[in-house]
């Protein structure tokens, strides 16, 4: 399937469940987003140490 026939088909599908009015809104929530997400991610996962993770992952034991 061609990106533009799978464009095609999703503002289809949001407009048969939400009609044209509601489709329009939800589109307009959209954002296209800023930053470099690769860069970002690097400074505060490069802090983190396989230590760091044991601990979250044994705090998240603790909660559930």
């Amino acid at each position: 399937m061609k990106l533009s026939e799978l464009r095609q088909q999703g503002y289809q599908a949001l407009i048969e469940a939400l009609g044209v009015v509601g489709a329009i809104k939800f589109l307009q929530q959209l954002e296209v987003g800023y930053g470099d997400y690769t860069k970002e991610r690097h400074q505060w996962l490069d802090k983190l140490n396989f230590e760091d993770f044991e601990r979250f992952l044994e705090q998240k034991k603790i909660e559930s």
